[in-house]
């Protein structure tokens, strides 16, 4: 296998928006893919987003693609060369998928696609904590060029090399860095988008206005609450709750992302976050 060369059989846990993504990049990697899910609804809907993805790729020139099965039986993960969750942002959750799959597939590599829980305390949890390694992929993924590779004390250096490859292999950037509370991108980009919260609590400024400044006063693609509103309030909650217990205060969660998510305004997800999207198809 050359060094940027991907597994021919790769499994997925999990199809929604970052599974579905995933095995995207991965399917016009050239792998084969395996996504599991938990029931025939959920798997029937990470299957039409996987299938619109890849029309997308298409209508850009790019037709080719390995073959994608969809399953809710884990025990099809057998044989696969590397196995990434896109489960829920739950440790305990996380872990019991990954523990679960470290005995279905022994012989594969491990990927976690957390974006703040700690890889070395779920890989302390697993018999043979070397296999696993953090690649923390970007929403949406097909568009995205990075991806961050999170690398344990105990990660085997094998598997950290091999990450960068299969990185490279799909097409996108790989940033390494050690493990730690939020890692780099999670840390810098909630931070962002807390601060920018704060002013909406406190009426500096429109949402729009303080996006518009990020973009076109740092150049930033899209501004931090457009952002929270593509990753889900949910989801930033979790985190910055996550990063105020390890790092402290500063990454306290501001009042106005609490009542959004008490009233299950999460985003694009939901039709309503910071903006309102209910018009999109």
């Amino acid at each position: 296998m050359t060094k940027n060369a991907l597994p021919q059989r790769i499994g997925v846990i999990g199809a929604g928006r970052m599974g579905a993504g995933i095995a995207h990049a991965f399917l016009l990697g050239g792998a084969d893919v395996v996504v599991v899910e938990s029931s025939p609804e959920a798997a029937a809907a990470g299957q039409e987003r996987i299938e619109r993805s890849l029309a997308k790729s298409a209508e850009r020139g790019q037709s080719e693609h390995g073959a994608v099965t969809m399953t809710t039986d884990r025990q099809a993960l057998a044989g696969c060369g590397l196995v990434v969750e896109a489960v829920p942002e739950d440790a305990d959750l996380k872990a019991e998928v990954l523990t679960e799959i470290a005995g279905i597939a022994p012989d594969a590599w491990l990927g976690t696609n957390t974006s703040s829980l700690s890889v070395t305390d779920l890989a302390a949890r697993l018999p043979q904590p070397e296999r696993l390694i953090g690649l923390h992929f970007f929403n949406p993924v097909p568009s995205s060029s990075l991806v961050e590779i999170v690398v344990s004390p105990t990660t085997a250096d094998e598997l950290t090399a091999a990450a960068q490859g299969w990185v490279a292999a799909i097409g996108k950037t790989a940033v390494t860095v050690q493990d730690s509370p939020g890692f780099a991108s999670s840390r810098l980009g909630v931070m962002i988008a807390l601060e920018a919260m704060r002013m909406v609590d406190e009426g500096v400024a429109s949402v729009q206005d303080i996006d518009a400044a990020m973009e076109l006063g740092y150049r930033h693609p899209v501004g931090p609450l457009k952002t929270t509103d593509f990753v889900g309030l949910d989801v930033r909650l979790a985190i910055a709750e996550h990063l105020e217990r390890e790092l402290g205060p500063r990454f306290a969660p501001p009042q106005v992302l609490r009542d959004k998510v008490a009233a299950g305004h999460l985003g694009r997800k939901t039709g309503q976050g910071f903006y309102d999207w209910s018009t999109e198809k």
